[in-house]
């Protein structure tokens, strides 16, 4: 594989496994409280209108905008992959072509 190409790879390599790390980071530090927060205030901890508008603030907007995050990182995610895949089969195109020339060139009769 060519120099640049392996270069490019652990570039996507390294922005993937970074991608991964920041989506653990919206579930388990953003997400997981606010539904246990949700959690504790339906269980009785908090009761009355602002109980009640906490937990819509929380289910209706919070919630949806954290999963959001998570959705667009998942995403870039699935289209890094994609790009990981199209260098590949880039290079293995390149160097068919490569041999076939060189074959060729050098070919005897």
């Amino acid at each position: 594989m060519n120099f640049l190409f392996r270069f490019v790879l652990k570039v996507v390599e390294g922005v993937l496994s970074q991608l991964m790390q920041q989506l653990n980071v919206v579930q388990e530090l953003a997400m997981a409280p606010m539904r246990a927060m949700i959690q504790q205030v339906l269980g009785g901890v908090w009761r009355g209108e602002g109980a009640n508008a906490f937990v819509q603030e929380v289910s209706t907007m919070m919630i949806p905008g954290v999963g959001r995050v998570a959705d667009t990182i998942t995403g870039l995610s699935s289209n890094l992959h994609y790009a990981q895949s199209v260098i590949d089969r880039t290079d293995e195109d390149v160097s068919k072509i490569v041999k076939s020339k060189i074959l060729e060139t050098f070919q005897f009769f």
